[in-house]
């Protein structure tokens, strides 16, 4: 009667855990390089990112008329400009350079190594985790506002904004645990009808600006009393196009699901830039038409919270010209890929973040499974939810800092990749790019610093949590695979005993070996001629966490030594013993002297950064993690 519950809870970990990525891949692909099993047509593909993409339709006109007025149109112009000179070019050069769908990210971590690199990329994690994540409450917030609006709907659910939407967050949240592998097919489906839905009350609405004059009059002349000049107008509209940003919402996402494209590294970046471009042309023709329309027809009253425009510009123009059963299909068609947008950023986030945090140590082993992830982020979700009472204007703010920052950090990446590798032009384009980005964010943040404040504390919680979850997992044997080359293998097949002196290389001269001999002799009596090798640990680059070890032989001033490089040295000595003992089925024996006296704290401060610090018994502490077995772990010898 006292086994089910320890059944029971070896079944939920493994239900959890169920795909967890391990990252002893035994010297194969990387995970985040590696290709997914299901790849599709990049049109196909498109529809995914277009569930996130073309879905702000539901809600971008009315946020434009909200923060332009009259001006929408033209600040739109402006945006769609961005877009297509501004935001593609520079996701079309990130997809050739980050093929593995790790974005602008990557590019950065690459161009500069070590920790700053590291650290920037967690830095820009919280505003992948902002963007990602108030996608998914704001498009549940838009959805439920089509739910309520909705004429079908009793006057007394109006007041039911959270609820609804925590639990389209929770239903969300359920799909993803049970398993979500028909995500394609179903993003086709919707985009395919919203788009249908979209051009029918979009093609009715210019109709009605047509057949109506008049309204383009009344709006023209709201324009000529509101601004002196055409130059004002553009002056103003600059202004504000920020707050238009949730526009360009899509094209971290489409360089986030690159690896569902079809075919090998070329074609893969080829369908990308395609479903990029297609995606960005689709999108700056509905939003054009639609901020002129929703503008000219509806009433600007409407707009503002608790109207009927709220949130649902096209919607209410659906209702209006098209009939309510017209305008409920609608509804349905826009509250499904709101809902599923939120799919598309979910699957955003569990293909970036756990690429990143597990690799570099920053994160639990078990953050490589989607089912814990999924309970994080959902919980999350709830959290940004009840924070912002479910109001769609209200996340606008930070929704489009996390989108300026993410396209700032592309247009970044792809500036500095054009200067290294010399192309001045590109790198001037880029540049001037990059200004008007930087202009935008910094404006947004300016008029509305709570998107600011949101990016931060995600940015707060997730480098705090890395850094704790590096500095408890330091002890780990952070060693994927193991390899020697032939004469590091001869030279230990020929030992009897296998005993390894610890030597920090310097100027590897033939003093150096002849005093760390006599060191070994005076210390722990050992004799040359005992068949003793020495050991030494280079560190290339200590911010990264695991890595292959590579051991290579080499004889210098008659003494015989393996060398590797690793992260840390401690960690690969450790692995390095245990490695032998399996092969040898011998006890190995390290030998080390104490190191230069300090404080304690700053050796262990070295350790997490440099990869040093007081490295005997960091050694023999790795090895008592990894082999609890006291009779069959190796030697580790101090003096």
């Amino acid at each position: 009667m006292d086994q089910p519950a320890p059944v029971r809870k070896g079944a939920l970990r493994g239900w959890l855990l169920k795909g967890l990525q391990r990252s002893d891949h035994g010297g194969g692909a990387p995970p985040h390089e590696q290709t997914p099993e299901h790849q599709h047509s990049w049109w196909q593909v498109m529809c995914l990112t277009g569930v996130d993409y073309f879905s702000t339709l539901g809600y971008q006109p009315g946020i434009a008329a909200l923060a332009a007025g009259a001006l929408s149109p033209i600040a739109t112009l402006i945006l769609v400009a961005l877009t297509l000179f501004g935001a593609l070019p520079t996701y079309r050069a990130v997809a050739k350079e980050s093929p593995h769908g790790l974005g602008s990210l990557s590019m950065l971590e690459r161009l500069l190594p070590g920790w700053p690199g590291k650290l920037l990329v967690l830095f820009l994690l919280g505003f992948v985790a902002t963007a990602f994540i108030v996608t998914i409450t704001l498009s549940a917030a838009d959805a439920t506002a089509h739910i309520l609006h909705n004429p079908f709907v009793p006057a007394f659910a109006a007041d039911w904004q959270v609820p609804v939407t925590l639990l389209l967050i929770g239903g969300l949240g359920a799909v993803f645990l049970a398993g979500f592998s028909e995500a394609i097919s179903i993003a086709v489906v919707l985009v395919a009808i919203y788009l249908v839905f979209n051009v029918v009350v979009v093609v009715t609405a210019v109709q009605h600006v047509l057949a109506e004059p008049d309204k383009v009059g009344d709006w023209q002349n709201l324009l000529a009393a509101d601004y002196a000049s055409p130059i004002a107008m553009i002056a103003v509209s600059l202004y504000v196009m920020p707050k238009l940003a949730l526009g360009l919402s899509g094209f971290e996402t489409g360089v986030a699901v690159m690896p569902l494209v079809k075919g090998e590294l070329a074609e893969r970046v080829k369908g990308a830039r395609k479903l990029l471009t297609t995606a960005a042309l689709i999108m700056s023709v509905f939003l054009i038409t639609s901020s002129f329309a929703t503008t000219v027809l509806i009433p600007a009253e409407e707009f503002a919270e608790g109207g009927k425009a709220n949130g649902r510009a096209l919607a209410y123009l659906a209702h209006q010209y098209l009939g309510d059963w017209f305008g409920t299909a609608y509804d349905l068609s826009t509250i499904a890929i709101l809902w599923f947008a939120g799919a598309s950023a979910l699957a955003g986030l569990l293909n970036i973040v756990p690429r990143y945090l597990p690799r570099y140590g920053m994160a639990p082993d078990w953050s490589r499974a989607a089912r814990p992830m999924v309970l994080v982020f959902t919980a999350i979700s709830f959290l940004i939810t009840l924070f912002f009472g479910a109001q769609v204007e209200a996340q606008g703010g930070a929704y489009a800092t996390g989108v300026l920052a993410l396209i700032l950090s592309a247009v970044v990446a792809v500036t500095l990749s054009a200067w290294t590798a010399g192309r001045r032009r590109a790198a001037g384009f880029f540049g001037v790019v990059t200004l008007i980005f930087g202009y935008a964010t910094v404006a947004n943040i300016i008029e509305r610093p709570d998107g600011l404040v949101i990016a931060l504390l995600f940015v707060l919680a997730i480098v705090s949590t890395s850094l704790i979850s590096r500095a408890t997992r330091s002890t780990e044997l952070r060693v994927t695979h193991i390899t020697l080359d032939d004469l590091a293998r001869q030279y230990v097949n020929q030992c009897g005993e296998i005993r390894l002196i610890a030597n920090e290389p310097h100027s590897r001269d033939h003093t150096e070996y002849v005093d760390k001999a006599r060191e070994a002799w005076e210390l722990h009596r050992l004799r040359t001629g005992e068949g003793l090798l020495f050991l030494e640990v280079t560190v290339p680059d200590a911010s990264e966490f695991a890595g292959e070890l590579r051991v290579t032989g080499e004889e210098r001033h008659g003494f015989r030594i393996l060398r590797m490089q690793s992260p840390t040295v401690a960690n690969a000595i450790a692995a390095l013993l245990l490695y032998l003992r399996d092969q040898t089925d011998k006890t190995p024996h390290v030998y080390f002297h104490w190191a230069a006296e300090g404080n304690p704290i700053g050796a262990l401060l070295r350790y997490l950064v440099f990869g040093g610090g007081d490295i005997p018994p960091l050694t023999r502490e790795v090895l008592r993690q990894a082999e609890p077995d006291a009779g069959r772990r190796p030697v580790v010898h101090v003096g």
